[in-house]
């Protein structure tokens, strides 16, 4: 059985209900029975995707996926220094990480015969969601901010996606969706409010304990909007712990844009939820969210990993990238606060220079 649970009044409905929030207002969160991953046969198999996980995702082995995988997932780790990795997430089939929730997220639009999908999003996800989308015979309608990047567009419009160009902030364009949503009675394909999506970024984890031969680094560095990779990566540990195979959760160390962190500004001054912020303009436009929907779980995700937050400069990120691009590596610009966080935390916390950690790149610089 699989149902959407809500986060405050514990209401539940069917996967099926084409619900994207509870009655009460509150956000929904996915429950179904999973498998742990048994990863002395992940190991063995010939499918190189992040489908050999199958066990602990919400498919059967021979579901609509099969119809619809580019090959997402299976991406490889770069060492950066003596303990410190990277996880290429731009060698997605679209070119950013946001491909292992897009899939997972279309193929349960599939399985429910869902013909129009609507989402917001900065590019990344738009661009994702409208591949899968036109994999599976789908109509996308992609709402961004007017400011996104035209390369992003491109992308999303090759896809032969509806691009909605919304004046104003990524809120704006958010509110721009739903209301669509709400008119057509059309699937909300958010990578915010659809919890299917965090099934597929759990994969991320599952790689890297694999890939590291049965063991995670000791701090995650994660970029934070609106929290999409981190929420899958904090569900992926609470279910390796769960069958036991960590004894400990690593540390979830966040990284916002200063011009645009209220994830740090509320984690900092010891609330439990998240306050809306002025965006101030940052070049980090993937992660550029002044009021993220999901800001009290972002918070009790950190603070169950015992981790922390941080903002960057804009001129740390522009530096970033290029210290990134002169060691061979070339990402967006967004993908660079990464990096930029890593070197931060590692003049706060000196210690981590002597554990091992490892940050994603997110999406190509050709974007």
């Amino acid at each position: 059985m699989m149902n959407y649970i809500c986060v405050n009044c514990q209401s539940r409905y069917s996967i099926e209900s084409n619900q994207w929030k509870c009655n009460c207002g509150g956000l929904l969160n996915l429950e179904y029975d999973k498998a742990s991953v048994d990863f002395t046969n992940t190991a063995l198999t010939r499918e190189h995707s992040l489908w050999k996980y199958i066990d602990a995702l919400p498919f059967e082995k021979d579901d609509v996926w099969q119809d619809m995988t580019l090959g997402e997932g299976d991406t490889p780790i770069i060492k950066l220094s003596k303990n410190s990795y990277a996880k290429a997430e731009y060698y997605m089939p679209t070119l950013s990480f946001k491909d292992r929730g897009a899939v997972l997220l279309i193929a349960m639009a599939k399985k429910l015969n869902v013909t129009r999908v609507v989402v917001d999003s900065s590019g990344n996800a738009g661009t994702a969601i409208a591949a899968y989308g036109a994999r599976a015979g789908i109509q996308c309608d992609i709402f961004v901010p007017d400011s996104a990047s035209t390369k992003k567009t491109e992308q999303i419009e090759a896809h032969g996606a509806v691009i909605h160009r919304v004046p104003g902030t990524r809120e704006d364009s958010a509110q721009a969706a739903i209301a669509m949503v709400e008119a057509t009675d059309a699937f909300y394909a958010s990578h915010i409010y659809n919890p299917i999506f965090w099934e597929g970024t759990k994969t991320y984890v599952y790689e890297i304990f694999e890939q590291m031969n049965g063991r995670l680094p000791d701090a995650f560095i994660i970029p934070v909007g609106n929290g999409t990779l981190l929420m899958g990566v904090s569900i992926a540990f609470r279910e390796l712990l769960a069958s036991g195979q960590i004894d400990r959760m690593p540390k979830i160390l966040a990284v916002q844009a200063a011009a645009c962190a209220p994830i740090m500004q509320a984690f900092h001054e010891g609330d439990h939820t998240v306050e809306p912020v002025h965006n101030t303009g940052t070049l980090a436009e993937g992660i550029a969210i002044a009021a993220p929907a999901r800001g009290d779980e972002i918070l009790r995700a950190i603070r169950e990993s015992g981790g922390d937050v941080i903002a960057v400069s804009e001129e740390s990120i522009v530096q970033a990238r290029d210290a990134l691009a002169l060691n061979g590596i070339y990402v967006e610009i967004t993908s660079a606060v990464n990096y930029a966080g890593y070197l931060r935390y590692i003049e706060k916390y000196p210690e981590l220079n002597e554990q091992n950690v490892i940050l994603p790149l997110c999406g190509a610089g050709v974007k």
